[in-house]
């Protein structure tokens, strides 16, 4: 690695990173750094490499390597050419002995950091405290992201030093909950999270071509939802509300292989047949395409703590797809009751209330095979670089890593769409 690097890198660091469906945060912490790639910023995603079999003692002594993701990484998270990621090797018995001494967080936080990642460090951003610590301890700039409720005091002399500049949450009761841990009121600060752009790009044969796939000639319209398979996500809600809805084809994707076998035993103890299982789609580009095939996009939601400071990716997915979304009415998405957003709303744990809502959207908005327009201009705000622009604005300019040429035009253009 050249000098000319050094002291240049936006680090995102992920405690874990893998090929495995069921993987909300690694989606998160993967497309926050492909969005600042796409930026102009040299983003590196470091984590450790719990994975690799073939451990190289040698590796030990450049341990830090980022590199170009190889092809199925790019094809499971969707992501652009601009990214480098930095899987740090993991040797025995890193995480295979139950002690902190043999702990990934602490190998990575107290010898590849200060040693291997440091020189190279503009800006840290991860979810990991111990990373996070390390890197304030290291005077390096330093984004912290917590997406749960604290269940301890924060240690006052990393939260109040200057290098650590921002704490990203993505609901107001978990930014409040920061706060009585110990985190500086004017440190705390939640957004909601965001798409990948290419959500945007049009695939009208592709849609086709799932219709004509998924629709039987007794059923004409299409619902979709695509998430996580738990229960206070909603998806009992909505499979009852599909046995309501004999005429309308169903279809759900995500979720682990036994999370789909398990929802579709209980389908089929409920005697529905409109509701199909599709588990993990890969090449995840083929959500876009299946988003602009539907009717409609379903968010269900169950009441409940979690309801109360979710910030689903799927949502803004959909609203980038443009076609019109029935959603639970939970707090973190009531602000968009009273948007341009082409969507009727549900109360929540309510599968007959959540049918009505489905059939009150087909007849108010009819499926555009070019998509709603209002929906559409609506959801480029919510772009993952947009999120970056402006959790970056909450750092001086002299602290923010250097951007390339086309970077800082790109970025400027952010920075009007934000005002």
């Amino acid at each position: 690695m050249s000098n000319s690097s050094k002291k240049s890198q936006y680090v995102f660091y992920s405690g874990e990173i893998s090929l495995k469906p069921d993987t909300a945060h690694e989606i998160h912490d993967v497309l926050c750094a492909n969005a600042a790639a796409n930026l102009g910023y040299s983003s590196v995603l470091a984590y450790p490499d719990k994975f690799n079999n073939s451990f190289n003692p040698l590796l030990l002594l450049y341990p830090y390597r980022p590199r170009r993701p190889n092809p199925e990484f790019i094809e499971f998270y969707d992501i652009d050419e601009k990214l480098k990621v930095a899987p740090l090797p993991m040797p025995w018995p890193i995480d295979q002995v139950g002690s902190k001494f043999t702990n990934s967080s602490t190998l990575v936080s107290k010898y590849y950091l200060p040693i291997h990642i440091l020189p190279y460090t503009k800006v840290v951003h991860t979810r990991d405290w111990n990373f996070a610590k390390a890197a304030v301890k290291n005077q390096i700039v330093t984004i912290y992201e917590r997406h749960y409720y604290q269940d301890k005091k924060f240690e006052l002399e990393i939260v109040h030093n200057p290098y650590f500049k921002i704490a990203i949450t993505q609901s107001e009761p978990i930014r409040e909950s920061l706060i009585e841990s110990g985190m500086p009121p004017e440190k705390v600060v939640w957004l909601h999270n965001g798409f990948n752009h290419s959500f945007l790009l049009r695939q009208p044969e592709e849609a086709q071509a799932w219709r004509q796939e998924l629709l039987k000639e007794q059923r004409k319209y299409l619902v979709v939802y695509s998430g996580a398979l738990y229960p206070f996500k909603g998806i009992d809600v909505l499979i009852d509300a599909a046995k309501e809805l004999p005429q309308i084809q169903f279809v759900i994707t995500g979720g682990t292989e036994s999370q789909v076998q398990d929802y579709q035993q209980i389908a089929k103890n409920k005697n529905i047949e409109n509701v199909k299982f599709l588990g993990w789609i890969l090449p995840r580009e083929r959500l876009v395409s299946l988003f602009q095939a539907a009717d409609l996009l379903a968010h269900p939601h169950c009441s409940g703590q979690s309801a109360n400071f979710t910030n689903p990716v799927k949502f803004f997915q959909y609203m980038a797809s443009g076609t019109p979304i029935v959603a639970t009415e939970i707090p973190p998405l009531m602000e968009f009751k009273q948007s341009p957003l082409v969507a009727v709303w549900s109360e929540p744990d309510n599968p007959y209330k959540f049918a009505e809502a489905i059939q009150h959207a087909l007849e108010a908005y009819p499926r555009k095979s070019e998509g709603y327009a209002a929906s559409i201009d609506f959801a480029h705000q919510f772009s993952w670089e947009n999120r970056i622009t402006k959790i970056l604005s909450f750092l001086e300019y002299s602290m923010r890593p250097p951007l390339s040429g086309d970077g800082e035009i790109l970025s400027e253009k952010l920075q009007i769409i934000n005002t």
